[in-house]
């Protein structure tokens, strides 16, 4: 195990090729710096994502104790209360019946509707990036798209979108393996600045309802089921969080890839009918999302190693889609790959509810850039984030012309 290190830098730099090891060693490794077991193969994890021996909590079945787990340190309650009201970190009934309430507001029609506004923008961020002869593709376009879409479905006025993405990189840092106690308090003070803005616009909301996401929330029943207010601010934040994370960091991880691979970027711009596959193909190739958690709740076993009730999974994401066993040549970037079952958008109960619009955001970014922009090219190597579980880059500094 001592290749696997999500906190050296030359292995964030590359971690596929551990990766590949640690899948030709076994189906599940024991990694005790972080008291988990890694499971690198695809099968398993699609499976497991399925299993429901496994959950993101374990409370609605034992207490912490009961669970052998110690509870979390009482100065961290409001990130955990933000965080555990939220339906990716809920198991049934509780995920149930929030994933349904906001699936009422959170339609197939809404995400089509869109379409326009997305890609308005998309192409506005993109001229001011070519008029400007480069910048940096995070700052300039993949970062504020996502973050503006996603604040405009919720109906945050565009006055008030300052602090968003800062509050969500705060929170978002308590997912790490280990997080620091300075990470921890960061993502406490991000939970009740964000929780204490939201609380605000949902009463302003439920005076003058609008035609926004938090309007339907508050709109939201079935069979006399609503949503409470705090599983409103936690769905808030998560739509906002899962809503823009991954694709801010699929953006650039795709476009650094592209210029890893000229030939591939050349066909690209040969052909424009590829994007779709070429997003999927990207997400596949540098998956945004490396690792998932899971908590055993009843007593598995993978490959004859028994897995104890109490113990946490870590299924590697990243691993999985760079499996042999699945994928031909996973280590080569083909934007024509047509059997393409990647996992980067999770399976099961927790498939992300917002795939849809990430595709549409995804497309709509990399349509511009292909046609506004189509002498883009690198202007600096990039810096890697010190983060392993949510991979991205510090930035990516391009050129135009």
């Amino acid at each position: 195990m001592a290749a696997f290190d999500p906190w050296d830098p030359a292995f964030l730099a590359d971690p596929y090729p551990v990766y590949a090891e640690l899948r030709e060693r076994g189906r599940v490794h024991y990694f005790e710096p972080t008291n988990q077991w890694l499971v690198p193969h695809h099968a398993d994890v699609s499976a497991l994502l399925r299993d429901r021996r496994l959950g993101r909590t374990y409370q609605h079945r034992f207490t912490h104790e009961d669970f052998g787990r110690t509870a979390p340190p009482p100065e961290h309650e409001p990130f955990h209360v933000l965080n555990d009201h939220g339906m990716l970190d809920l198991e049934p009934p509780d995920h149930t019946r929030i994933r349904r309430l906001v699936s009422k507001a959170f339609t197939p029609r809404t995400v089509e509707q869109l379409k326009p506004y997305v890609s308005g923008l998309a192409g506005e961020l993109v001229d001011r990036l070519v008029g400007a002869g480069g910048g940096d593709l995070l700052r300039d376009v993949a970062e504020p798209l996502p973050v503006a879409v996603i604040a405009e479905m919720l109906g945050i006025p565009e006055a008030d979108r300052a602090p968003l993405r800062p509050w969500s990189a705060d929170i978002c840092g308590m997912y790490e393996l280990n997080p620091s106690e300075d990470a921890a308090s960061r993502a406490v003070r991000a939970s009740v600045e964000f929780s204490e803005y939201l609380r605000e616009l949902i009463a302003e909301r439920r005076k003058e309802p609008g035609d926004d996401l938090i309007s339907g929330l508050i709109a939201a029943h079935d069979e006399g089921d609503r949503l409470t207010e705090q599983e409103m601010i936690s769905t808030c934040v998560l739509l906002l969080n899962a809503g823009h994370e991954a694709t801010v960091n699929a953006t650039v991880n795709g476009w650094w890839a592209l210029f890893r691979n000229p030939e591939q970027l050349a066909a690209l711009r040969a052909d424009h009918s590829l994007v779709p596959s070429a997003i999927e193909e990207l997400m596949r190739y540098d998956t945004p999302l490396q690792l998932f958690e899971r908590w055993v709740l009843d007593e598995i076993e993978i490959d004859g190693t028994v897995v104890p009730r109490g113990a946490e999974i870590a299924m590697l994401f990243g691993s999985a889609n760079h499996d042999t066993e699945i994928f031909a040549n996973p280590g080569t970037l083909d934007l024509t790959r047509k059997d393409n079952p990647h996992i980067s958008f999770s399976a099961g109960i927790h498939y992300c509810i917002g795939a849809p619009l990430a595709r549409i955001e995804l497309a709509a970014s990399m349509t511009a850039l292909l046609e506004k922009a189509p002498t883009l090219s690198l202007a600096a190597e990039p810096e890697r984030k010190p983060n392993f579980v949510i991979r991205g880059l510090e930035g990516l500094s391009v050129e135009v012309g």
